[in-house]
């Protein structure tokens, strides 16, 4: 590939990308492994902990939303260093701001500044990937986005080690060794080739797609993608821990690094044979394969068969958020960063409504989160049903203006 700017060539553009999708597994995956140590440490309720973790994906989805305006102004590498540089202070304020302020008003600072460089790293990374000079466009979203979880398992192995050989107690200096990533990633990125679409042309085609049905159709699949993966990601250590009753380091291997592992490898498989199968269909699939997975969480009689639940959503679950990312891109291609930057919203919006809605219906339950992803399957049931209701209508003589995923 062409050299740019005298400096490193395309392929380390997704390799950076890579690391931005790592760091935010780092800030979206890191808090979840301690909700337990600051229900001890700090006082805090279930319901509290559901407010940090919805706060998070709140202050994402309105950072998606800032930026999909505002992106095409800046920049897209000026805000992708911004976005790293608010992931590593945000971390470090996990360290600090605890011990400064009270400890729940420090911790939500904290979730606020990497929360923006979250959502700052989704509005970006999807449409710097969909322009850099690849092939098979589907292929190398899902690919890219297996990034996700393979930095997802990373954060619970590395901190499961950690954890062992130094304590929880230690949980500050682990995430002030974490900080480092998005940092690191920052001067990365400074250093990388970036392909930029015109500004007007992206805002004359987002107009026109916030026209089209198909367009809020795919809002709605990214709300449910959203909700479906982390009401059980961001709840499955805490769900090892106290309803299966297993040590801090097993619950953290059983629960999260196994949702990741299956979602990462759910990523993998897709990217090597996404060119083979029908996506919606395959979209419906995996939507019931989620469906029975939140069934055995709630259901099964052995956390054995608990835990397999835990892994077969998080293996159906890998899917949704790129094939949707996908077929935005093929339905809908004039949509340009608005269109992305709305779709992470719609993301963030489930990410933050379904882990909340587990917490709070699982605290009015005396505790119980089967109770929680009782209601949380909802969100394959509607994925599953409006797919489902758009491949019958794109069978019909005149389907949908602007198309159908």
């Amino acid at each position: 590939m062409r050299r740019t700017r005298g400096l490193l060539d395309a392929k380390h553009t997704l390799y950076a990308c890579g690391l931005a999708i790592g760091s935010q597994a780092v800030v979206n995956n890191f808090v979840p492994l301690l909700l337990i140590t600051f229900e001890g440490e700090f006082g805090l309720s279930l319901s509290d902990i559901a407010v940090l973790v919805g706060f998070n994906f709140f202050v994402q989805l309105v950072t998606d939303f800032v930026a999909a305006f505002v992106v095409d102004r800046v920049g897209y590498r000026p805000a992708i260093v911004f976005g790293q540089v608010c992931a590593a202070l945000g971390l470090l304020g996990l360290a600090v701001l605890p011990a400064v302020m009270t400890p729940f008003a420090g911790l939500m600072v904290a979730v606020a500044v990497y929360a923006v460089g979250g959502g700052l790293c989704e509005v970006l990374v999807s449409p710097i990937v969909e322009h850099s000079p690849t092939e098979k466009k589907a292929a190398a979203m899902s690919l890219m986005h297996s990034f996700y979880c393979w930095g997802h398992v990373f954060v619970v192995l590395a901190s499961a080690l950690f954890f062992l050989a130094f304590g929880i107690r230690h949980w500050r200096v682990l995430a002030v060794i974490w900080a480092l990533l998005p940092l690191a990633d920052a001067w990365y990125f400074t250093r990388v080739p970036i392909t930029q679409p015109p500004a007007q042309q992206g805002m004359r085609g987002a107009v026109n797609t916030l026209r089209q049905p198909a367009f809020w159709f795919l809002f709605v699949l990214m709300v449910c993608s959203g909700a479906a993966e982390q009401s059980v990601s961001q709840w499955a250590s805490a769900f090892a821990e106290s309803g299966l009753k297993v040590p801090k380091a097993v619950g953290d291997l059983a629960g999260p690094a196994f949702f990741a592992t299956m979602m990462g490898l759910s990523r993998v498989l897709h990217a090597r044979y996404a060119e083979r199968f029908s996506l919606p269909r395959v979209m419906v699939i995996s939507g019931l394969m989620c469906l029975t997975g939140y069934l055995m969480l709630v259901l099964s009689p052995t956390p054995v068969l608990a835990l397999l639940g835990v892994g077969l959503v998080g293996f159906s679950v890998g899917v949704f958020w790129p094939g949707t990312l996908s077929l935005a891109a093929v339905r809908l291609p004039l949509g340009g960063t608005v269109m992305y930057g709305i779709l992470a919203l719609a993301g963030d919006v489930g990410c933050s409504v379904g882990p909340s809605m587990v917490g709070f219906v699982s605290d009015l339950a005396g505790g119980s989160l089967n109770w929680g992803f009782a209601l949380a399957a909802l969100f394959p049931l509607v994925l599953v049903g409006l797919i489902v209701y758009s491949l019958t209508r794109a069978r019909r003589p005149r389907p949908l203006q602007g198309g159908t995923a």
